[in-house]
């Protein structure tokens, strides 16, 4: 999977690169808030971000919040990734539309669990939109049929 990882400390930023890259992901790295949220906003931007709070330019919690605020029918799941701890910090990052939370230092066991968490929110979102297409073009022959009905009767 396509993600996104954007952190201003660079040996954070190439732990969490190597660690995806190892697990099978091709990565997107970026060192400021701005870039993560040019690259979170592109036409092929990745489903899945890793943000630090603390960046340049803008926050963590700053792109969450304007992520959130543009409507979207594929919206990217958002980890915070923060040496922000304290269950203040968490219920901020979390109201500005982060996914889910994870302090730093953190254990490489449960950043994989958590990735593997936000990958089966996504495919079960797609799996849902999918559905609701399906109901969608469904009801549209229903709609059809009912119109013929009364040609036929």
């Amino acid at each position: 999977m396509k993600i996104l990882i954007a952190d201003d400390e660079c040996v954070s930023l190439s732990m969490l690169e190597g660690l995806l890259t190892d697990w099978g992901h091709e990565v997107v790295a970026v060192s400021d808030g701005m870039a993560a949220w040019q690259a979170l906003h592109g036409a092929d931007a990745p489903p899945l971000a890793i943000l630090d709070w603390d960046m340049p330019e803008l926050d963590g919690v700053e792109v969450c919040g304007r992520l959130r605020a543009v409507p979207s029918s594929k919206p990217p799941y958002i980890l915070l990734v923060t040496a922000k701890g304290g269950k203040q910090n968490i219920v901020s990052g979390l109201q500005a539309g982060a996914n889910d939370y994870l302090t730093k230092p953190f254990d490489p066991d449960e950043l994989r669990a958590r990735v593997n968490v936000g990958i089966s929110m996504l495919e079960l979102q797609h799996n849902l939109a999918e559905r609701v297409r399906d109901l969608e073009l469904a009801l549209a022959h229903v709609r059809q049929l009912k119109g013929l009905l009364p040609i036929c009767c």
